[in-house]
């Protein structure tokens, strides 16, 4: 009979640590949270301190009741759940629902899944840390509150089921916000000036780029001010004017926290970042190599840390000298740059053992696994790694106050390259300039003048999102990942080629949230919270303090919106389309996918059919009615109602006023008309009787 019992979270966690530990020792999984807050009501008792009211979660009785019989055999209790807020909770919550306050019960917490980390774990078991568990509760409260206060008033404004959330409606916004930014843009034009040079003797010449003026900073905004530049120019000759040698470096990366992870391997393995995470969890929890058993490849994957172990690094330096050479230690020590508190004490996101290569266990692993343990080992072993030092070179011409310059580098040393790639937008060239000095002969071939216009913002991808995310202070390496998947599965977004793009119906609810509850999606104000937050799990505040000051607030933006909404009467609009079934006039209703046209004779008649919203422009290819239209995603765009017959589209609203200079479309912009045409770039103001 086993003398102690230790409860993790998962299956696969369990038979890891089950092979590291004796037969005195019983590993089980609880299958993650057994205790919540209730489904069919907010489940805080306000009127008693905020006290939330736990049930056991649906479907967990019987696990509960052979985790009772484990309790019952064991003389000793180890809750092992994972080493943050989230895993404290749930050590907290089996305590309560397998009421071990009368047994022998202790808390272990490892950053790793090996045999030394969870032998090292018993020997410092602990009690269960309150200011975590309570820092867990309050954003579990704070987030129910919102949850269930707000989202009835959406279903009144919008429609049933919609949800609004502390962290996703700030996600949603800062996208809406971003999409706006994006539609307003008006591109702006700009002309750069490139040399053609030769040196004397040589058959290749190389490009110097205009970078100053006899006025200052080349700032060319026209073709008639080119022509000015291009003219003055053909009057004088280019001359060398300084060549400067220097070495320069790149510093060895970072190792992977939570939130670069996700970017990373959105960026490089096109990941979504809930798969990211799906997957580590699997690398962290043990995968199954052959003569080892199960292996836990990664330490733990929800950090915002960059520190190492001493002993990982040491490890890390032996391996490197072994195959790499001494050159290509590292010698700099490797801090966390954003000067941001740290969650917790974790390490960053690597590999348990640096002997394990992806190669050697390759044919063990899912293409998938393979590919993100990959990245992670390569990463870590990078930033224990010396620098790339490059050579570099630049040389500046210059002729009546006009001065062009190159630059060109060479990598001298690859250093962390040597495993870990990062591409330099900055590098315009891959060799050195090859004997160019003051005597060199410099012939301009060619001058090239090109015209551009300026780009808007990007749009967010899930990688550059959580970015954005982090650098405000919304959200915790754990809620990223979740948050997206949300506002995804809502439909107020939709994901094409990578960038996400809000739909109609994200629009509605932004429009109601930011109407409504502006404070709720005030970027600052989420940021703040997570700030107290920290502050509890420190045991600064208490956790209760923060939801009593936060709630009336709450309570009074309800209060005023429902006193607004009183005064809306929601109605079908009606249109002037005809029920093809029984001939009634047709209204628009709002569905999981945004608008559509239904008859008002449901449930008796069921028919349906697109609604196309018309804009009061005419097609300018067949004169037909331009509509407001919707992906199969979500996403809006303007196109004939003649499709596909006429295939004229676009994603910002065209305008009824042509082009002065090409009679092309002109798109709006804000209070601007921008031609459609990117060659022509004409803007104008937009009539005031449109605006």
């Amino acid at each position: 009979m086993a003398k102690n019992l230790v409860i993790v979270e998962s299956p696969a966690k369990a038979k890891t640590i089950k092979k590291f530990l004796g037969n005195n020792y019983e590993v089980i999984a609880s299958n993650g949270h057994v205790r919540d807050l209730p489904k069919s009501q907010m489940g805080i008792d306000v009127e008693n301190g905020f006290e939330p009211k736990y049930i056991t979660i649906r479907g967990k009785g019987e696990l509960l009741a052979a985790l009772r019989k484990e309790v019952k055999k064991a003389d000793k209790v180890y809750l092992a759940t994972d080493p943050d807020r989230e895993g404290e909770a749930i050590s907290w919550h089996l305590s309560k629902a397998l009421k071990l306050e009368d047994k022998n019960y202790k808390r272990i917490t490892f950053n790793e899944i090996t045999k030394n980390a969870v032998k090292g774990s018993l020997k410092q078991a602990r009690d269960i840390d309150m200011n975590l568990v309570d820092a867990q509760q309050a954003r579990r409260v704070l987030d129910r509150m919102v949850g269930y206060k707000i989202s009835p008033v959406l279903w009144v404004k919008i429609k049933r089921g919609l949800s609004a959330g502390r962290v996703q409606s700030v996600a949603l916004r800062l996208i809406c916000d971003r999409e706006d930014e994006i539609n307003r843009f008006i591109p702006e034009e700009y002309w750069t000036l490139e040399a053609s040079v030769k040196p004397e003797g040589s058959k290749k010449a190389f490009l110097a780029k205009l970078q100053k003026t006899p006025q200052g900073k080349a700032e060319i905004h026209s073709e008639a001010e080119m022509q000015k530049i291009l003219q003055e120019l053909s009057k004088v000759k280019l001359s060398l004017k300084d060549i400067k040698k220097q070495t320069r470096v790149k510093k060895a990366p970072l190792p992977f926290t939570t939130s670069t992870l996700q970017q990373e391997a959105a960026k490089k393995l096109n990941f979504a970042t809930s798969k990211t995470m799906r997957i580590a969890q699997q690398l962290y929890e043990g995968v199954e190599l052959k003569g080892r058993g199960s292996v836990g490849l990664i330490t733990y994957l929800r950090t915002d840390s960059v520190r190492i172990s001493e002993e990982a690094s040491a490890s890390a330096t032996e391996y490197i000298e072994k195959q790499y050479g001494q050159d290509y230690i590292g010698t700099e020590n490797q801090k966390n740059g954003n000067g941001k508190k740290i969650q917790d004490a974790h390490e960053a996101i690597r590999p348990t053992d640096v002997t394990l290569s992806p190669v050697k266990i390759k044919e063990e692993l899912s293409r998938d696994q393979f590919r993100l343990y990959q990245l992670i080992y390569n990463r870590f072993l990078a930033s224990r790694m010396s620098v790339a030092r490059y050579a570099s070179e630049t040389i500046k011409l210059e002729a009546a106050g006009y001065e062009f310059g190159a630059t060109s580098t060479k990598l001298v040393f690859d250093g962390f390259m040597a495993v870990y790639a990062i591409e330099d937008e900055n590098d315009e060239t891959k060799n050195l300039f090859k004997n160019i000095d003051e005597n060199t002969v410099l012939t301009v071939e060619e001058l090239i003048d090109k015209q551009h216009f300026t780009q808007p913002p990007a749009h967010f991808t899930e990688g550059s999102l959580v970015k954005k995310l982090e650098e405000l202070g919304i959200g915790r390496p754990s809620t990223y990942a979740p948050t997206i998947s949300t506002i995804l599965a809502r439909r107020y977004i939709v994901k094409e080629n990578r960038n996400l793009y809000v739909t109609e119906l994200g629009e509605a609810v932004n429009q109601t949230m930011l109407k409504a509850f502006p404070v709720i999606v005030d970027t600052d104000f989420t940021a703040n919270m997570e700030s107290l937050l920290d502050k509890i799990e420190e045991g600064v505040i208490n956790w209760k303090t923060v939801v009593e000051n936060f709630y009336p607030d709450l309570e009074e933006a309800i209060a005023a919106a429902q006193d607004e909404l009183e005064h809306i009467q929601i109605e079908d609009e009606v249109t002037e389309e005809i029920c093809d079934v029984c001939g009634r006039n047709l209204v628009v209703k709002y569905g999981p996918y945004g608008k559509f046209l239904a008859c008002p004779g449901f449930p008796e008649c069921r028919f349906t059919k697109p609604h196309y919203e018309k804009i009061g422009v005419a097609c300018p290819n067949c004169g037909k009615d331009v509509v407001l239209k919707k992906t199969k995603k979500g996403r809006k765009y303007f196109g004939c109602i003649d499709n596909p017959e006429c295939d004229f589209m676009s994603w910002q609203r065209p305008s009824s006023v042509r082009c002065n200079k090409c009679n092309s479309v002109m798109l709006e912009k804000g209070n601007k008309l921008v031609c459609m045409d990117e060659n022509c770039g004409f803007v104008c103001e937009k009539p005031k009787d449109t605006i």
